[in-house]
């Protein structure tokens, strides 16, 4: 069973877990829920799934490469016995610490990091959220793995479970838990981790045991409100440019400096630094907790009931493509992983106010009719494009504002669009 296929059949469980805690929080009057930024995380969470489907062949890849070229101690008998297990679950817990850490204190690694910090919620959704690029270059802390002779079957496993255990710990709902919150990531701890308050800022960044940032010297307490989200707010239900936002200002400011060091320091350095005549020549605002309001753009009632159903059918849609994606040619699952972008797109379009339902609706046919004629999908395609067509004459006619039947373009215009 590939990774993918897990993922889909741990997905119940979570939306499981997610309504026990949202009936939880309605219960106690303390919901730390809100639909459009729930839909945003979970969607991210599909798009990086989907993506994932490419990107681990590059990540999986390398591994095992070198894996196959220099590991010293490849002996499988060693690592498939439970006390090999447990050695490589600590072993890439380590390695994730590592990672982790530099997602937060090296600013490409933090373009990626970032998408799992945009929530201004903190709840299991906020889980869910995370990056599309993470594995294009995280892959380097875990060539120790590779090296040491761990094989790629358990590596893929604990890497697995490491990121499935860290689902639980994100919830406002568990308070401290004692002995626990000492040796293992909590979800007191980890909330310490996704705070913007200053007294808390990049710290706390085990996956499993906490004991690594003890030990390394970043480890901070909960001890006082944590205000979440990142210091520079995202402000936007689109997915896509919640994974380019960072790498987008980091090109700006390189391309921006004088100086060729500081071109290429800008992606090296701590998120937030910047060259001087930089910073000069284009001043960013200080961050300010006092200041900090959560995005919530006002969202009529059919958007709700649109965004929550179209997410429904997006998240079957990426299911059902996760379940068969390994069997899949390439070029056919690229169609589809840009399908289901579109889609997700889309709906982030709907709930921020960007797009209207028709322009959603619009789109989604259209990339669909696309997608089933490349893909030689006959009979949905004479589905889709059909439906495509109707839905860009009716969004002709509320383009026009009435004046359709007096204007010679707009009949025409639909007269092109029907026939």
């Amino acid at each position: 069973m590939s990774p993918s296929q897990i993922i889909v059949l741990a997905t119940p469980v979570f939306f499981l877990l997610i309504a026990v805690e949202l009936a939880w929080g309605w219960a106690r009057k303390r919901n730390t829920y809100r639909l459009n930024d729930a839909i945003n995380s979970i969607s991210l969470g599909m798009l990086s799934q989907v993506s994932a489907v490419f990107t681990r062949l590059f990540r999986v890849g390398i591994y095992t490469a070198i894996y196959s070229s220099v590991a010293l101690f490849p002996d499988n008998t060693f690592w498939t016995q439970w006390y090999g297990w447990l050695l490589a679950l600590v072993f890439y817990d380590l390695c994730y610490y590592w990672l982790h850490r530099a997602g937060h204190e090296v600013a490409v690694f933090w373009a990626a990091h970032v998408v799992h910090h945009q929530s201004q919620d903190y709840n299991l959704s906020t889980a869910l959220r995370q990056t599309s690029s993470g594995a294009l270059l995280g892959w380097v802390f875990y060539v120790p793995m590779a090296v040491a002779g761990v094989p790629p079957l358990v590596f893929g496993v604990v890497a697995l479970v490491d990121l499935l255990y860290q689902f639980w710990v994100h919830t406002e709902h568990v308070k401290k838990l004692g002995w626990f919150d000492r040796w293992f990531c909590s979800p007191s701890n980890h909330r310490v981790h996704h705070a913007v308050n200053e007294r808390y800022l990049d710290r706390n960044y085990g996956g499993i045991l906490i004991i690594w940032d003890r030990i390394f010297g970043s480890f901070k307490e909960e001890d006082e409100k944590c205000v979440y989200g990142t210091r520079k707010p995202l402000n936007s239900w689109d997915p896509l440019w919640a994974n380019a936002e960072v790498y987008w200002v980091l090109l700006q400011d390189s391309w921006h400096a004088r100086s060729w060091g500081d071109k290429l320091r800008v992606w090296f350095k701590p998120p937030g630094w910047r060259p001087a005549d930089v910073a000069v020549r284009f001043p960013a605002a200080p961050f300010d907790i006092e200041a900090v309001q959560a995005f919530h753009p006002p969202m009529p009632r059919a958007v709700m009931w649109f965004g929550a159903v179209q997410f429904f059918l997006l998240l079957q849609g990426v299911a059902a493509f996760l379940w068969v994606a390994d069997s899949l040619p390439l070029a056919q699952a690229a169609l589809w992983l840009g399908a289901l972008t579109v889609g997700l797109w889309a709906v982030g379009g709907v709930l921020q106010g960007r797009l209207n339902i028709t322009e959603a609706l619009l789109i989604e046919f259209a990339a669909l009719a696309t997608v089933t004629s490349a893909a030689g999908l006959v009979d949905l395609h004479r589905v889709f494009k059909p439906l495509t067509m109707v839905i860009a004459i009716l969004w002709v006619v509320q383009r026009s504002e009435g004046t359709w039947l007096s204007s010679r373009f707009h009949r025409l215009l639909i007269a092109g669009l029907a026939f």
